[in-house]
């Protein structure tokens, strides 16, 4: 489905929303691992690095955030360090958190991931699922009382800590109906009955599944869940995410509508569906449909699928995605910023990148053997591509003959490529320097001595590798072949 012709995504910024939901830390401690421990049959991680993002429903306010929305939020922390850090994070994000209630002898949900030599070797859970107290539920209740009638939409998300209690949900649903105001819920839980009155819910298939009884092998049986779902649980629609099959929506009358999935390669689902959610109440709150929001949502978590670790779609991924044709992919065309947090998270998760850099103006078989050769050395393929004006320093006047947006476009294409960034001639270095990448690759045309960017790439333990080239092509030969036969005979 089309989103329509007038939508623009800068409508975002007008859009307020209320986050009601767990909110949690992420933590992610990677080490190596060299011996076990003499005390016990267990390894012993050697800390590399430690990372803390904000997970749960923070992670759907950090979705919202990055593309422009105005968030306030309603959830229950630990009165120590850790609840402290998770509200220091939220503030951060310029999100209110005057809903935020801290709750003495409460932890603050904390999840810590112990990761080496690319695997989770454990997770520490510190929380509790304990019902919040009746004096926080009545705070929780009077911020809800103030915030709603300001925002457009209420998104809940329910990671089954204890906040969200079919009481607290019948307090939001009698609110947002007096207000006028659209509930969407991702739940948690076999009872979907828990969210009667919510105006959207959104289980992935598996809770479906489990929820509804009905054991879903093929369209017709996730059409009999979706339905006994909807018919069971008292909310007004029901969206079925299912990975890398889409999304299915469900509205009482009609026929389910489905939408398949917009991702070119699933690298992590981790937080799609804190993506969903918050982009399906952000196209809500913008002025879509259902249905609508449910393509654009669709296509944000596309984008995210396609990233490692738990992230977020900027506005700027999703404009690209929005402009690409019915079967196209998704943009693999970076800024250095967007590169700068994609490489640190692909290093942090012992990915191997392989980066080669060049004009490629006109494409030929030495140029593709390049990028598979390359491929095949590591995990993560990024193409650094001169700008026009770059390719007109180094080869005339008269080049380059295809514009950097189309050879963007071209190399995008191609399956050996998974990102390409466009530079300037003196930014080279500093593209090498952010991407880090562990193999810089360059025909064996060249001198390995002189490859732009060696020198720092072995500083910090990388390596040059030459791509043995044994045609003898080139673009500027191809270009003047073209010249010579186009010339009239004499």
């Amino acid at each position: 489905m089309n989103l329509p012709l007038d939508f623009d995504l800068k409508n975002f910024d007008k859009c307020r929303l209320l986050v009601v939901g767990d909110l949690m830390i992420d933590e992610y401690v990677w080490g190596d691992v060299d011996r076990i421990s003499p005390e016990a049959p267990v390894p012993v991680v050697a800390v590399n690095s430690e990372d803390f993002t904000l997970g749960g429903s923070g992670n759907v306010v950090n979705n919202l955030v990055a593309l422009g929305a105005d968030v306030s939020v309603l959830g229950v922390v630990g009165t120590g360090r850790n609840g402290q850090q998770l509200l220091n994070k939220l503030s951060d994000l310029g999100s209110n958190t005057e809903g935020v209630i801290q709750e003495a002898g409460r932890p603050t949900t904390k999840k810590t991931r112990i990761i080496a030599e690319h695997q989770q070797v454990l997770r520490i859970d510190r929380e509790s699922k304990k019902n919040i107290a009746a004096k926080t539920f009545a705070a929780i209740s009077a911020s809800a009382e103030k915030l709603i009638p300001e925002v457009d939409v209420i998104l809940v998300s329910d990671y089954g800590k204890g906040l969200i209690t079919r009481d607290l949900i019948v307090k939001l649903v009698s609110l947002a109906k007096a207000n006028g105001k659209i509930t969407i819920a991702d739940p948690k839980g076999l009872n979907f009955s828990k969210y009667a009155g919510i105006s959207l819910l959104t289980p992935n298939k598996k809770e479906a599944c489990l929820a509804s009884g009905v054991e879903i092998i093929n369209e017709e049986s996730l059409a009999s869940a979706g339905n006994v779902l909807l018919e069971n649980s008292g909310t007004d629609n029901l969206l079925i995410t299912c990975g890398k099959q889409g999304m299915v929506y469900f509205e009482p009358g009609h026929r389910p509508f489905t939408i398949s999935t917009k991702a070119r390669e699933v690298y992590d689902v981790s937080g799609a569906g804190d993506t969903v959610i918050a982009v399906l109440g952000l196209g809500i709150a913008a002025g879509l449909s259902y249905k609508e929001a449910v393509a654009l949502a669709n296509t944000a978590a596309g984008i995210v699928v396609g990233k490692v670790g738990t992230a977020t779609a900027t506005r700027r991924e999703l404009g690209r995605a929005l402009q690409q044709t019915a079967d196209s992919t998704v943009s693999k065309h970076k800024s250095i910023k967007e590169l700068a947090e994609l490489s640190r998270k692909l290093h942090n998760d012992r990915k191997r990148i392989v980066l080669t850099n060049g004009c490629f103006d006109l494409l030929h078989t030495g140029h593709i053997k390049l990028f598979a050769a390359s491929k095949r050395l590591g995990d993560v393929m990024i193409v650094a591509l001169d700008d026009d004006d770059s390719v007109r320093r180094l080869k005339g006047a008269n080049r380059p003959v295809i514009s950097a947006a189309e050879r963007v476009g071209i190399l995008s294409a191609l399956d050996s490529v998974d990102y390409v960034i466009v530079f300037a001639t003196n930014e080279l270095d500093d593209v090498i320097k952010t991407i880090r990448p562990d193999v810089l690759t360059k025909g064996s045309d060249y001198d390995s001595e002189k490859v732009a960017g060696r020198k720092i790439v072995e500083n910090y333990g990388g390596r040059v590798e030459l791509v043995p080239i044994t045609e003898e092509i080139s673009s500027s030969q191809i270009i003047n072949n073209i010249k010579n036969k186009s010339k009239p005979d004499k």
